[in-house]
């Protein structure tokens, strides 16, 4: 069943807490910690991005680690928000709520569970 991110508040705002994270809260319900707002292109719903990234479950679990380009428009709903505060040459941390990461569902793929809030460190590469 999905949840709303209201409903992920309160483990979200711990983990960052807990973490040294100094967040802030999107009006969508997603929190970010913008390390260096970059000085390039914004990217936008049709760029497509460079990044090398560190995505974690709050448990500390590494699902996924690595430099990939991709088109904003197909990743998750989280980095479509997330990735255009930031331009080219950036870096900001991201916490996503599950419902804009894999919602109920999850990704068995990326040993993602149903539900889970999802933590990004992210460096923004190259936007075209």
């Amino acid at each position: 069943m999905p949840v709303s991110p209201q409903t992920e508040d309160l483990q979200i705002s711990s983990y960052a807490s807990a973490n040294g994270i100094d967040v802030v809260k999107h009006g969508t319900g997603m929190y970010y910690q913008i390390l260096d707002p970059g000085t390039g292109v914004t990217p936008t719903a049709n760029s497509t991005v460079t990044a090398t990234y560190v995505g974690k479950l709050l448990n500390g679990a590494i699902f996924d680690s690595q430099t990939a380009s991709f088109p904003l428009s197909g990743v998750i709903e989280g980095w479509q928000i997330g990735i255009p505060l930031i331009k080219k040459g950036g870096k900001i941390k991201l916490i996503i709520p599950s419902s804009y990461a894999y919602g109920c569902n999850g990704s068995s793929g990326a040993n993602i569970p149903p539900n889970a809030v999802l933590f990004f460190d992210i460096s923004l590469i190259d936007v075209k």
